[in-house]
């Protein structure tokens, strides 16, 4: 007798309507910053490679906060992708790609979501059996009227915008029917980081945690 396969883990894009898009300074900073981030609500937390910390907090928020879903952004070369699978990282975020890059996240085991900001762009990843993607820069590049027209002729592609979002256009971009989630960093202003005000931080969570379409 066979035994059942394991069900499929959620998508990146079904976790919660927001990815928080953190950049941190201090790697101590990272477990409290992501115990508030659950906390509120939002369990995928994008670290992106922005600082010399990022690695480290990557691998303390994997170590020390188990319901959190760590992910690395900015990643935009194959050794973004071996250091930060091997800190610890659940899913992968990139600005852009190539075909270097996207077979690397490809091989890496992890979900990905390369980032496009073009039809051309999104039509050679369905190519590639990839419908799971980034739109980013989201407001420059058309914001929702670029992607509600995206969604008829390209309803098998779905996205995650990122890039000048916030609490007050979030959720007409997760009105739309090829959005799964947004990504923002408006729930983790530097002021908080740097006051170490988690208790603000877990409030703003929660108020985009509760963000529907």
């Amino acid at each position: 007798m066979t035994s059942p396969a394991p069900a499929a883990a959620p998508s990146v894009l079904d976790l919660a309507p927001v990815v928080p898009v953190v950049v941190l300074e201090d790697a101590a900073d990272a477990v409290p910053l992501a115990r508030a981030l659950v906390a509120g609500g939002l369990p995928a937390i994008e670290v992106t490679l922005r600082t010399a910390a990022a690695l480290d907090a990557i691998r303390a928020i994997a170590a020390e906060v188990p319901d959190a879903v760590v992910g690395a952004g900015t990643v935009i070369s194959v050794r973004n992708v071996a250091d930060t699978v091997a800190a610890g990282a659940r899913f992968l975020v990139s600005p852009g790609w190539t075909d270097t890059l996207l077979d690397s996240m490809k091989a890496s085991g992890v979900p990905f979501l390369p980032g496009v900001s073009t039809t051309s762009e999104v039509v050679a990843l369905l190519e590639r059996g990839v419908t799971e993607m980034k739109f980013f820069p989201a407001e420059a590049a058309g914001g929702t009227a670029y992607l509600k027209a995206l969604s008829a002729p390209l309803p098998q592609a779905r996205f995650c915008p990122t890039g000048g979002i916030s609490l007050a256009s979030a959720p007409t971009y997760l009105a739309l029917p090829n959005v799964g989630c947004v990504g923002g960093s408006w729930m983790v202003p530097g002021d908080a980081v740097a006051a170490k005000d988690w208790g603000r931080v877990e409030r703003l969570a929660r108020e985009a945690s509760a963000l529907r379409g």
